[in-house]
């Protein structure tokens, strides 16, 4: 095997992944027409309503009842990087801050002490399908920061780098850098108390479009840290000359370049990169702690304090269907784009 490439793993749902980072799944649904209530324009008749895992005819509901999605839900002990590159997420939760981001934008979260939170995804066209594609990355905390106040920060879609190399053959890698620093680029800034705030970290997170016969190296890090390229979509990427299967995770060696290499089909990748916290991890459900008597404790305070509680009308909280992106804060302060990012509401 190639000096770069440390091990090869089958993807699977979740998708594994190494320290700092704790989670990553990949959502992508052919979601039909929507309903006057922004539910799909389609029979739910066979799914497990409330568990909808399962693809059927090419989409799933989640845990939504009439929209698909995830209604309210606490989390506590670490963070959420959600890469929306196709489709809209309506965001709400238990500090009254809300927000609706679109294809190409990324919201980060910082759960902290503890917040419930709705990510809807609202079917907003009547007269055409709603395709969705989506990641959902959960960065660790360390024991210092777990506590912190609950934050989130929108990384609109104009303001995240897009690097786009040209290589012997003019062929095209573009990449989006939504976490750290990569050929003179910074990424925006994350939230102020993440483990990515500090660049001593070397936390990065890329997704990356390899043209068809595209070559393109991804640079070491200065540093012996964790390194995982996802091979999510294509077929005939090569690193050093290996050929890697389709929908695969490659655990890289971060203290060399790596040579990639599409064969005659665009291939799609993410890339998570970060410095271990190398502290104990204790993970039930939504809850991330270093020990199981802190699970406990989330618990028993989840109970008794349900994080504040939850302050809008609806479990599956959306908004307008005509609303365009915004973030609300729950500092009052609020933030607006205009559009629904690549898509078109018509």
């Amino acid at each position: 095997m190639s000096a770069a490439i440390l091990q090869i793993l089958p993807l699977g749902f979740p998708w594994q992944t190494r320290d700092p980072f704790i989670f990553c799944v990949h959502h992508r649904d052919a979601f039909p027409k929507g309903n006057a209530q922004m539910g799909p324009n389609a029979s739910l008749a066979g799914r497990h309503i409330g568990q909808d895992f399962v693809v059927k005819d090419g989409w799933r509901m989640y845990h939504g009842k009439t929209m698909p999605g995830f209604p309210y839900h606490p989390h506590r002990g670490f963070e959420t990087v959600t890469i929306v590159k196709e489709g809209i997420v309506d965001h709400s939760d238990s500090l009254g801050a809300a927000g609706r981001f679109g294809a190409g934008d990324v919201q980060w979260m910082t759960a902290g002490k503890g917040v419930l939170h709705s990510e809807m995804f609202p079917l907003l066209n009547q007269e055409v399908e709603n395709p969705m594609e989506l990641f959902q990355i959960w960065l660790n905390l360390p024991k210092t920061s777990k506590f912190v106040a609950p934050h989130f920060r929108m990384l609109w879609e104009d303001a995240i780098p897009e690097i786009i190399e040209k290589d012997s053959n003019n062929k095209s890698t573009i990449i989006n850098l939504i976490a750290g620093k990569l050929n003179g680029k910074t990424a925006p800034n994350p939230t102020p108390n993440s483990w990515a705030a500090n660049p001593a970290n070397e936390v990065m997170i890329l997704t990356i479009k390899l043209e068809a016969n595209a070559q393109w190296t991804l640079p070491k890090a200065s540093q012996k840290v964790n390194k995982t390229l996802y091979f999510y979509k294509g077929n005939g990427l090569s690193i050093e000359e290996k050929t890697i299967p389709t929908y695969h995770s490659v655990l890289l060696n971060s203290e060399t370049d790596v040579h990639l290499q599409a064969s005659n089909e665009d291939c799609y990748l993410l890339v998570l990169q970060g410095k271990p916290i190398n502290e104990p991890v204790v993970q039930h459900g939504p809850f991330v702690m270093n020990t199981e008597k802190e699970i406990e404790d989330t618990f028993e305070e989840y109970r008794r304090t349900q994080f504040g509680g939850w302050p809008w009308p609806n479990h599956e909280q959306a908004h307008p269907r005509e609303k365009e992106r915004f973030a609300l804060h729950a500092d009052g302060r609020e933030e607006t784009r205009p559009g629904l990012g690549r898509i078109k509401l018509d």
